[in-house]
């Protein structure tokens, strides 16, 4: 295995797609940033990246070609936005092109795509997962080893559901669990100011919580957070959850 390409490499998954985990993963690498940390930013789902058009860096030319071994080590410079690293697959190729690797190159993609880039010395790398616990969360744990996972959840049932499958995927791959965010928990009224559940609360018993994850916080339904438009707004939720995640990590360093 090369070189590890930061102090603490984080994994941020889920068990389904639409509980706003890019949005959770972009956000809480601001936060790190904030803490004065060296954050870089890996968007892993590279079947559909979402990370360039969240941080309006799209890629309109189609790529040719993707290299992985011509005569010498393919290396990419990450992008620097917002005072964080980062590195998709949207970079190298067209916003509207298909990945079409087959499962044998797809660890030769990942292992690019951590190992091969010139992220310089970082504190803190985020991985954003693709929903699930396919291939490619499979392959990834053989390239990098992991100091952590965070699960992002939403206030459904299904998405507790599904997000109990990815928890015993990491239980399965000894990777440790650091905690689980709640994303689109509630929204408030912008007029009256009063709170509002959008989703019917998850009974306990069918929660992930009932299996004693740590909570490091529930984020609000905020439709400003998708795509940065200029300077991202602070988030004090998205502090508390870098936070709470960083005291983590450095809590099993000292164990």
């Amino acid at each position: 295995m090369n070189e590890r390409p930061a102090r603490y490499i984080v994994a941020v998954g889920s068990g389904k797609g639409g509980v706003g985990k890019s949005t959770v993963s972009l956000h809480l690498a601001l936060a790190l940033a904030r803490r004065g940390l060296a954050v870089g930013l890996l968007d892993a789902d590279v079947y559909g990246p979402d990370i360039p058009l969240m941080v309006n860096l799209t890629r309109h030319e189609e790529a040719r070609r993707w290299d992985f071994w011509r005569g010498g080590d393919v290396r990419h410079e990450p992008v620097d936005s917002h005072g964080i690293r980062i590195m998709s697959v949207g970079f190298l190729l067209g916003e509207q092109q298909a990945l079409t690797l087959g499962a044998p190159l797809l660890t030769a993609a990942l292992r690019q795509l951590v190992h091969q880039v010139e992220w310089g010395e970082l504190d803190i790398l985020l991985l954003d997962l693709p929903p699930g616990t396919a291939d490619l969360q499979q392959q990834l744990v053989g390239v990098v080893q992991l100091d952590g996972a965070v699960v992002v959840v939403g206030p459904q049932d299904v998405a507790h559901l599904d997000a109990r499958k990815f928890l015993a995927f990491l239980r399965d791959v000894d990777v440790p669990l650091l905690g689980a965010v709640e994303n689109m928990s509630g929204v408030q009224c912008p007029h009256c100011g009063e709170w509002i559940e959008v989703f019917t609360p998850v009974a306990e018993s069918r929660s992930i919580w009932a299996e004693d994850v740590p909570v490091l916080g529930r984020i609000p339904l905020d439709p400003a957070l998708g795509t940065l438009d200029g300077e991202p707004s602070q988030s004090a939720a998205f502090d508390a959850v870098a936070a709470q995640m960083f005291d983590a990590l450095q809590r099993r360093e000292a164990a």
